[in-house]
């Protein structure tokens, strides 16, 4: 296995850092990965060190751009915004995708993704685009409820992987991305984990002092299967 920092361009000619995964024996199948709103970490660097072993070529993609790791007052800032229109993440995780698909060994009629709390927002905002990506999953997820019409683009399967007792994704939220999804005709899921907040795929997420998050091994494990699960079904197994 080969895995390194990926550099890569938007059309605006904007830097990104990413971090590339890629098996011994790549099979044509690619995943995108979506980070946090703090910005690429060792989760989903680890994340797509675990899919590249799995036998998926994986990118852990950056939505910030020079691969930055925020501080948490620069975070609240800078993700203020996209929190508000999250369809601006949209030219950034294009630019991953492309970047994605410039790999040696990606057939890019088997691309799937992923993403973790706001990055679930963001390859959700992909999927948005029309992008030929055939599922779209979120763990811990933000979910988009502001543009509902463009998620008659969606091509692939979503996937929103969330945890019952989270307090930044409420029941009202969820119900309303339900009606939604339903609404446009959409070929979405979600999980609930009883008795699990936000964060919960992410070992020390206590660390960053915000209320209602925790890591909890139980659902950590059991997303994970329903992701792959998903991804066998759309794109056949690695």
């Amino acid at each position: 296995m080969q895995t390194g920092n990926l550099e890569y361009r938007g059309k605006d000619g904007k830097k990104y850092i990413g971090f590339l995964a890629q098996p011994d024996k790549p099979s044509g199948a690619a995943v995108i990965i979506a980070h946090s709103a703090f910005g690429l970490a060792d989760h989903e660097r680890n994340f797509a060190t675990r899919l590249a072993e799995t036998g998926y070529i994986a990118l852990a993609a950056d939505y910030h751009g020079g691969g930055e790791l925020l501080p948490v007052e620069t975070m609240m800032t800078r993700i203020g915004p996209i929190l508000g229109d999250p369809s601006l993440v949209r030219p950034a995780m294009l630019a991953a995708l492309d970047a994605l698909r410039a790999q040696d060994g990606v057939d890019s009629k088997r691309i799937v993704s992923a993403g973790f709390c706001f990055g679930g927002a963001a390859v959700f905002e992909l999927a948005c685009t029309g992008e030929d990506v055939k599922a779209a999953v979120g763990f811990h997820s933000s979910l988009p409820t502001n543009r509902p019409e463009d998620s008659k683009a969606i091509k692939g399967a979503v996937l929103m992987l969330q945890g019952a007792a989270d307090p930044m994704v409420p029941p009202e939220m969820r119900n309303t991305f339900e009606a939604q999804m339903n609404e446009m005709g959409v070929d979405w899921g979600m999980t609930l984990y009883g008795g699990t907040l936000h964060g919960f795929t992410m070992v020390g997420v206590e660390k960053t002092g915000f209320p209602g998050v925790a890591y909890l091994e139980r659902a950590d494990k059991r997303s994970w299967r329903a992701m792959i699960d998903l991804f066998d079904e759309k794109i056949g197994k690695p």
